[in-house]
């Protein structure tokens, strides 16, 4: 329960015939009603004026966000682009909206079964995994400050500012219908990966203001944006309650679970969050990591195994050095390995830790990277091709010197 002015909170009822200090009522819903109780999403917003006074909707331009996913020819090759270019002081500025680009997704916003990966870069959700620069993120709950090594959660349907502080860079995910939720544990038992306690909400802070020049709202819908117009603050909540909620959450609470005996772990065991598909076990997303963490599995090549996957596997780098590739894929970069696309270590990583002397050693230190695994096959706009001129076209080089250390006539070591 979130009140910022003393009982301004209903008691005992969600819509009374008069709320405390004259409010209006209104419910944001994140599901269906009928929804099961454990997934039923909604929360009731107590404000000065409703989300409904405002001028009708006008179409707006796209700029580089696009869900049209047959404008260049299917593309099944490892890609990785460089770090993307943040717009320079000198050149035009640029806000929230125009500074996204759609790198690759699948699916459709108006069956609401598909996802879409943005990169956000400014000079001055919605899924939010800032790399470099601050984000003050204002939604109607309230405002969270979001920093690189952290996470941010906006649902469908809540409205949002951002401010940023200097040069600011980071990858968004954007998901289709489902909601992320926490990844079962099974037998890891009740504790352990990302734990509930963790997840920061915000506390309600309001502005009652009016502007003569009004609001402008922008508004994403079928995949086009459009905005409207309104003459008072959109963040004027009072008080709220629900469990429909934006949410952030530090990396660096992850609670890491790794192989203590021998071989190398999945990496489902690094999941954060998933949004589940209608098939059991199957995520349209989930968001995982690859964060510090001892390495002590014996008699086994520690880095990630070479691999084919069924999903479809966006990597990006906040910061330092991944373990299987630390030349040329930098923070604030990206790569993409698509459904069985073949990837793994490049041969530097495989040569040094084919012969490494296997002792407890710490792994990823002053690293974070991490991954959208997705079961879509997911298609690369022409932004993310072409326009933004940082594919990496001697990606599949880092494989290439890889040599067969294969002998007919080894036999087994003797003990």
């Amino acid at each position: 329960l979130y009140p910022r002015c003393p009982s301004a909170l209903p008691e005992g009822q969600n819509n009374p015939q008069v709320c405390p200090y004259g409010l209006y009522a209104e419910q944001l819903s994140g599901s269906a009603f009928t929804c099961p109780r454990p997934t039923n999403k909604r929360s009731w917003l107590y404000r000065i004026l409703p989300s409904v006074r405002h001028k009708p909707f006008t179409a707006e331009p796209c700029g580089d966000l696009s869900e049209s996913w047959n404008d260049v020819e299917p593309n099944p090759n490892q890609l990785r682009w460089r770090p993307f270019n943040i717009p320079k002081a000198s050149e035009k500025k640029v806000d929230f909206v125009s500074g996204l680009h759609t790198v690759c997704g699948a699916g459709d916003s108006k069956s609401r079964n598909g996802i879409c990966i943005h990169l956000y870069k400014y000079e001055f959700c919605v899924f939010s995994v800032p790399q470099q620069g601050k984000l003050l993120v204002t939604t109607e709950f309230g405002k969270m400050m979001v920093e690189p090594n952290e996470i941010c959660v906006i649902q469908q349907g809540m409205r949002f500012s951002v401010d940023v502080f200097g040069e600011t860079r980071g990858y968004i995910l954007e998901v289709y219908g489902a909601h992320f939720e926490l990844p079962d544990l099974g037998p890891i038992g009740a504790n352990g990966l990302a734990n509930p306690r963790d997840f920061l909400v915000p506390v309600a802070w309001y502005e009652d203001r009016t502007v003569s020049a009004g609001y402008t709202v922008i508004n994403k819908y079928q995949g086009k944006m459009f905005s409207c117009q309104q003459d008072f603050s959109p963040f004027n909540v009072v008080a709220w309650h629900g469990n429909y909620t934006p949410y952030k959450y530090n990396l660096e609470n992850f609670m890491v679970i790794n192989c203590v005996a021998y071989d190398h772990a999945d990496p489902s065991i690094f999941t954060v969050l998933t949004a589940k598909s209608t098939r059991p076990g199957v995520a349209i997303a989930d968001f995982v990591i690859f964060p510090p963490r001892w390495g002590v599995a014996d008699h086994t090549f520690r880095p990630p195994y070479y691999h084919r996957n069924c999903m479809s596997e966006f990597m990006g780098l906040i910061k330092g050095h991944y373990e299987a590739k630390e030349e040329g894929f930098q923070p604030g970069g990206a790569s993409l390995h698509s459904i069985m696309t073949p990837h793994g270590p490049d041969v530097d990583c495989f040569e040094k830790n084919s012969t490494a002397t296997l002792k407890p050693e710490r792994v990823a230190e002053g690293t974070m990277a991490f991954m959208f695994e997705s079961s879509f096959s997911m298609a690369v706009t022409k932004w993310g091709l072409d326009t933004c001129n940082r594919v990496d076209k001697e990606y599949y080089k880092c494989w290439e010197p890889l040599r067969s250390h294969f002998n007919p006539k080894w036999k087994p070591a003797s003990k």
